[in-house]
């Protein structure tokens, strides 16, 4: 239905020219106006639901502004995941699954389980009970499917292609009810494998706004991200050094944005502040890449003299004892986080890590120090750092060397 109404929008308010310029910012305006008249006027619905039959029918006009659309729309998306540092390898939505949906309604009917609604719409009884107390409606009385029914499609498909172990749905927490209707249905199918379907869900940021206004792109915020961060930077002399800033501000600022995204459990609710986000001390993806630039500055200064030799025996300081048993708990972090699929874990561990770190940095000297005893101190510092960089990657950020 959201795709008649943006066909339907594009033919009644769209511009060429300004697709062209700018594909994803018109779109989502077509989008927005179209659904202010559909409120107001009863056709405009009517038009969107037209739009959407005649896809679902193979309309060629219909079909060819959808490419349209899905073509530029991608391109877009790859531009913008690519500073994420985020590829797809295959890209198949729900239009993909049109005409497989129409074998999923066949299966379903041949093991009895469709049933039709006095308004003509074809339904599943999920109960259990036959009182059509819990449905999940999979045909429209104009025979159009659903996304339910192109979800069962799409499971299948997967599962056809891949064999997989698992099969992990990331979705908003509004989703929760589909998916497990989706499941279910797996299930009465008879694909014993629906138990190896996760949904994954996620809360809402509120209060992310960036300078253009209420609604939020992705791409305003990694621009936004980026000149805070150049901004923040140009106080520091040592910005100066740096070969190429602007990479530096974007990998810094998006730790922040990923640090506070992730720091609680992904279902939550959390209210976004630009300001807490960059501040270089405390619980940040700042003061984590700041820990990582000064542990690698550490190993250029002296790491040419002292990691030949390793006596272990030296790390005697309560500090240096913190650190290795910190840092001993990896495995047992990321064996948490593969579980339950939540990176908090993650994320409180290397918070921890370079709060240890700072406060070594500070008492436990490598310059001036016995051979020996710096030689020491160096490798722990270093294996800090393997182990900072790594948790980082994992979350989806790039360390940086220097900011």
């Amino acid at each position: 239905m959201q795709f008649g109404l943006l066909g339907t929008g594009f033919q009644l308010f769209g511009y060429e020219e300004k697709l062209q310029t700018n594909p994803l910012q018109h779109l989502f305006d077509v989008y927005v106006q179209v659904n202010k008249e559909a409120t107001d006027d009863k056709n405009v619905t009517k038009l969107a639901h037209e739009f959407f039959h005649r896809l679902e029918m193979g309309d060629t006009q219909a079909l060819s502004l959808w490419q349209r659309f899905r073509d530029l729309s991608i391109e877009e998306y790859t531009q913008i995941y690519k500073r994420l540092g985020i590829y797809f390898d295959e890209y198949s939505g729900e239009s993909f699954y049109r005409e497989k949906s129409q074998d999923v309604l066949k299966l379903l009917d041949s093991k009895g389980l469709l049933q039709k609604t006095a308004k003509g719409n074809v339904v599943v009884d999920l109960s259990g009970t036959g009182d059509l107390s819990s449905v999940c409606t999979v045909m429209r009385s104009d025979g159009t499917s659903l996304y339910a029914t192109r979800d069962l499609a799409a499971a299948i498909h997967r599962m056809d292609k891949y064999n997989f172990d698992t099969m992990i749905y990331v979705a908003d927490k509004g989703q929760r009810r589909h998916f497990q209707q989706v499941f279910q249905l797996l299930e009465m199918m008879g694909y014993d494998w629906a138990e190896r379907c996760q949904h994954v869900p996620f809360g809402i940021v509120k209060g992310m706004k960036t300078r253009r206004g209420d609604v939020t792109f992705l791409e305003d915020v990694l621009n936004e991200v980026q000149s805070r961060m150049l901004q923040n930077m140009a106080s520091i002399k040592t910005t100066k050094q740096l070969e190429n800033p602007q990479e530096t501000a974007e990998r810094v600022g998006l730790a922040a944005v990923i640090i506070q995204d992730f720091r609680g459990a992904l279902l939550s609710d959390y209210q976004f502040s630009w300001d807490r986000v960059f501040q270089s001390r405390g619980d940040t993806g700042v003061f984590l890449q700041y820990t990582h630039a000064r542990l690698c500055s550490l190993e250029e200064t002296f790491g040419c003299g002292y990691l030949n030799d390793l006596n272990v025996a030296c790390l005697q300081e309560p500090q240096s004892v913190s650190i290795l048993q910190h840092l001993l708990r990896f495995d047992e972090v990321l064996y948490m986080s593969s579980q339950d699929l939540q990176p908090k874990h993650i994320v409180s561990y290397l918070l921890t890590l370079s709060h240890l770190a700072a406060v070594a940095h500070k008492t436990l000297q490598v310059k001036a120090s016995p051979p020996d005893v710096a030689g020491a101190r160096l490798h722990l510092f270093k294996a800090v750092r393997s182990v900072l960089a790594n948790g980082m990657k994992l979350l989806g950020i790039t360390p940086v060397c220097r900011m």
